[in-house]
């Protein structure tokens, strides 16, 4: 018996962007179409309605869709059930054809990699709109990208998906447009965007708070000899690659005091109207996830779910995990773009991947609304390249062939090999043995901006800021930072004021000087400041003043800014 068409009318209403880019879709009816939108904005809801529409008036006759893991294939054959479309999840290249049952089958780009004329002959056979989930994943092997062209080529439509359309190499996207610009680089052309800043305003996404942690990390070279750092302050990146890992040692306090702050933060929001608010922490690999797993159950006196990789058995338990209750889910790798887990409300960044791809994919699990006002928490290691991706969390990128590509990140070679069979290398550790590291409260980042001064873990200080309200917009969230800020200064100033009468007695001694860090510190917080006041002038949110004021001075995100480059955004807006 053929499966029957799916009723349209029974679909959920579409979002605005949805409607507008299913119009545009239907009016140029081209074989290709590109859509990019922000984790959590509805690609998938988006792509069941084209195949339903195309289904319906008999442009196409199956439906193929290509998901990068195993378990992205089950939820993707679940979100179409629920509208009538039947997907064939269990599909395996030796099956040859789906089952009439089905209108069609979901696969992975590596099961596409492996025999492309499989899917050819599918293709060919009947007509077929094919959707390419996280199309960018065409592009990470010349097997998967060559796979996928061989296979899908005589396709009657093709229908790409991401939710981060760049990558950190020059492997050409299959059936991606690429348009020269005036630099003379290629660069990826989408159909339809809808990025994070329009969600959030739509009140799609919900607002993400990053709470940086630095500290002072000790640790013995290979050479015996003792290093110590202070981590987030300048120096190379071989002593941040060093000072970095040794925070995320779980032998190590710094790792036990960012987990209790998070778990803190995460009772704040269950209190505050999330009553099912989870956790995730992101680790490196299989043998430091199990080492959090059980710092985390000595933290909270629960256990935590661990999900170490993409086997047997994990796409139970990441699905288990979501229909819970439970606090806190710990996983490597599986848990990344594309899982739908809407009550993850914090997390941890406790991994030293750091390419802007893995990072947009990682906070991309946090950012899924549910009812206005749900915001989310990130932890992080207050490293420069992360506060820089943190700040610029509303930055739309394309993805550019043949521009010379920097180091992004320290270890990501070795996360890479880490993620391929969950085995730690032990490469990194054998240069270094880790001895020490303590955790502070260093700033927060929300909307471009940096908010807040040094607190010590454990302190009232650090509680106002985990405190924070749960259930807040992007405009409050804004507004109640400024506020602790403002205090929190208030507080420090009262706390440095000598009674009067000591103070005349003192014989008067010049100010100490400020060390580089202090300095920094001062000037980002004299920035907030002006950029705040211009906002309430004009109305501007304060990440479009930020990002207009690294357009007019250059430099990177205020997080990461020297001395010099702070100083000349604040001139430059006095004088806007």
């Amino acid at each position: 018996m053929a499966a029957r068409m799916p009723a349209i009318e029974t679909f959920p209403a579409l979002r605005a962007w949805q409607r507008k880019a299913l119009v545009e879709y239907l009016r140029r009816r081209d074989p290709d179409f590109t859509a990019v939108a922000t984790p959590g904005a509805g690609k998938t809801t988006f792509a069941l309605r084209i195949a339903a529409e195309l289904l319906a008036d008999g442009t196409v006759e199956a439906v193929t869709v290509v998901a990068p893991t195993e378990h992205l294939k089950t939820q993707w054959a679940q979100a179409a059930a629920r509208v009538g479309i039947q997907l064939d999840a269990a599909f395996r290249n030796a099956d040859l054809h789906s089952s009439a049952d089905f209108h069609g089958a979901v696969v992975t780009y590596a099961q596409v990699g492996m025999a492309p004329q499989v899917h050819k002959r599918r293709t060919l056979t009947r007509r077929t709109l094919v959707v390419l989930d996280e199309i960018h994943h065409a592009g990470d092997s010349r097997s998967w990208g060559d796979g996928v062209k061989a296979a899908f080529e005589g396709a009657e439509r093709r229908l790409m998906l991401t939710g981060t359309p760049f990558r950190s190499d020059d492997n050409p996207i299959p059936f991606v447009e690429y348009e020269r610009g005036g630099d003379g680089l290629l660069r990826s052309r989408a159909d339809s965007v809808y990025g994070y800043a329009d969600a959030l305003r739509d009140g799609v996404v919900r607002p993400v708070l990053f709470l940086a942690y630095s500290g002072e990390t000790r640790w013995r070279t290979n050479a015996g000899e003792e290093l110590a750092a202070r981590l987030g302050e300048p120096m190379t990146q071989d002593l941040v690659a060093q000072a970095w890992r040794t925070a995320l040692d779980p032998a190590g306090d710094w790792m036990p005091q960012v987990l209790r702050a998070a778990d803190a933060r995460l009772t704040v929001l269950r209190n505050a109207g999330m009553p099912d608010a989870g956790g995730l922490i992101i680790a490196s690999d299989q043998q430091t996830a199990r080492s959090y797993a059980k710092l985390i159950e000595r933290v909270t006196g629960e256990r935590a779910a661990v999900v170490l990789s993409d086997d047997v058995g994990a796409s139970a338990r990441i699905a288990t995990f979501a229909a819970s209750e439970q606090r806190w889910l710990v996983a490597v790798r599986m848990v990344s773009e594309g899982v739908d887990i809407p009550r993850l409300a914090v997390g941890v960044y406790a991994t030293s991947a750091s390419t802007p791809l893995y990072f947009a994919q990682a906070i991309g699990r946090f950012v899924r609304a549910r009812r206005p006002g749900e915001t989310a928490s990130v932890f992080l290691p207050s490293v420069p390249h992360l506060l820089g991706l943190a700040s610029e969390m509303e930055a739309e990128r394309d993805h550019v062939l043949g521009k010379p590509k920097d180091r992004e990140g320290f270890d990501d070679d070795l996360l890479e090999r880490a993620q391929r069979d969950d085995q730690a290398s032990g490469e990194l550790e054998k240069r270094f043995a880790a001895l020490s590291a303590t955790a502070e409260l260093d700033q927060v980042i929300f909307d471009g901006a940096s908010f807040g001064t040094a607190a010590q873990a454990g302190t009232p200080e650090e509680e106002e800021y985990l405190g924070l309200p749960g259930l807040l917009t992007a405009d409050q969230v804004a507004l109640l930072l400024t506020k602790r800020q403002q205090e929190q200064l208030a507080a420090q100033r009262r706390r440095a004021t000598r009674p009067a009468e000591a103070a005349a007695e003192a014989p008067t001694a010049p100010p100490a000087p400020m060390s580089a860090a202090q300095r920094r510190v001062a000037l980002r917080r004299q920035l907030n400041a002006l950029v705040a006041a211009r906002h309430h002038r004009t109305g501007q949110p304060h990440g479009k003043i930020h990002a207009e004021l690294r357009r007019l001075c250059g430099g990177p995100p205020s997080a990461q800014a020297t001395i010099e480059q702070l100083e000349e955004r604040i001139a430059t807006v006095q004088t806007l």
